[in-house]
């Protein structure tokens, strides 16, 4: 069977993806770009904007593949698999739970045979196989999935359910196999890695997972995924400071520096904590990307809370800051809530954000200017190799003959470059 995959969303997707063609090539099935006969989307459901764009990859795809079995597992599956039906483009619906069921079920589909499957919430951790990306040596594993926090804006608990995690024997046995295969750098990435271990019996943390998996790989090179600040306390931070391995790159999820939007999103924390976990941070990793995501446009946001937003920015001075206007999510406490903004409004104070944004990843990235950076080089872009080092941004090297794809090299970084900086190669 000639199967091809399609991915929306998150990168918790992409490892769910990623894992799916592992398993589709260890049943004997080759993956293919085009003129599959099998498609599975892998769909996304964070907004309606996101649920929009699944129903068009729908249409797009069974143009394409008239004859093939079309298959959609994912978050927008999950949610509302009656309108995924509904499109008259899928013949499977699929959800979150048994991923590695949609093989099956595609395998008999192509045969022919009646297939039927109830899309239900998955109550275990699956256990998949983490998947190295065609021509990469950076991967993702994922050790946790669900959340239990269900901010009002957000539809993912609905999704994902409730928390469920990796075992660290597990994470560990995975971490070497991708070792094994080449890997240098490995993401941990989740719905929301901050509970990790949390269901588990005995309890564990992220922390002790860290602790577990540093020193037993340190060749490798291990990125957290979006953390929840409220994990970054003295404990955590003192515990890592010590290890070279874990990339100086920390995501710490914000949304709002204002503490009363902060309450209408249903956070559970305050800005001024947020602020601390930034700041234990920098007292251990002095020069760490620490990198966040930012709604704008809540409703009910004034000018003035916005504009606090915008001091908090300043305040924490972000490597990074990716900017979202707030996107109406029906099924969400946050769809119901009185004094929605204007779409136009919305997009201003999205712009102005993002203003504030570039200038700080610019100030930021101009600290590293004149140092000594070891990258591994990974794809070549518009004349220049893209590589990433042990921190948030990518560095962009010239085309050189003495340049190895994933292959660590040493540069000077002499001067920005799109979201990164230009390293010369010493």
């Amino acid at each position: 069977m000639k199967v091809s995959f399609f991915t929306l969303g998150c990168k918790v997707n992409l490892f769910e993806t990623q894992a799916l063609e592992q398993l589709a090539q260890a049943r004997g099935h080759e993956i293919v770009d085009k003129d599959a006969d099998a498609v599975i989307i892998n769909t996304c459901t964070v907004t309606s904007v996101s649920d929009h764009k699944n129903i068009r990859a729908f249409h797009r795809l069974r143009k394409d593949n008239p004859r093939a079995v079309i298959a959609a597992c994912g978050c927008f599956a999950q949610t509302d698999p009656e309108r995924v039906r509904a499109t008259g483009e899928v013949d499977l619906v699929c959800g979150t739970g048994n991923r590695a069921e949609v093989i099956a079920l595609c395998e008999a589909a192509v045969q022919g045979k009646a297939v039927s499957y109830t899309v239900a919430e998955e109550e275990r951790y699956e256990v998949l196989p983490a998947g190295v990306p065609r021509g990469r040596t950076r991967a993702l594993l994922k050790i946790e999935d669900g959340c239990n926090n269900f901010c009002t804006y957000c539809i993912i608990p609905y999704a994902r359910g409730r928390v469920r995690s990796l075992t660290p024997a597990q994470a560990k046995q995975e971490t070497a196999r991708l070792e094994q295969q080449g890997v240098h750098e490995i993401v941990l990435t989740g719905i929301e890695i901050a509970s990790y271990g949390r269901d588990l019996k005995p309890a564990v943390s992220l922390v002790d997972l860290l602790c577990n998996l540093l020193p037993a790989h340190p060749k490798m090179r291990f990125r957290l995924g979006s953390l929840d600040p409220r994990v970054v306390d003295a404990e955590f931070c003192s515990r890592l400071a010590d290890f070279s391995n874990l990339a100086r790159h920390f995501h710490l999820s914000l949304q709002s520096g204002c503490d009363s939007v902060l309450e209408r999103m249903g956070r559970k924390y305050t800005a001024e904590e947020y602020y601390q976990a930034v700041e234990r941070i920098r007292e251990v990793f002095p020069d760490a990307s620490i990198t966040t995501d930012l709604i704008v446009g809540f409703p009910g946001e004034t000018e003035e809370e916005f504009e606090t937003t915008l001091a908090f920015l300043e305040r924490c001075k972000f490597a990074a800051v990716h900017v979202f206007p707030f996107s109406v999510r029906e099924g969400t406490r946050a769809a119901k809530l009185p004094g929605q903004l204007a779409q136009q409004t919305k997009a201003a104070r999205a712009e102005r954000a993002k203003a504030v944004a570039q200038q700080l990843s610019e100030a930021y990235r101009k600290g590293f200017m004149g140092s000594k950076l070891t990258v591994l080089p990974e794809h070549r872009t518009a004349g220049f190799w893209a590589a990433h080092g042990t921190y948030g941004f990518p560095i962009y090297i010239e085309e050189d003959e003495r340049v190895r794809k994933n292959s660590p090299v040493t540069v000077r970084l002499e001067d920005l470059h799109r979201d990164g900086l230009c390293g010369k190669i010493l």
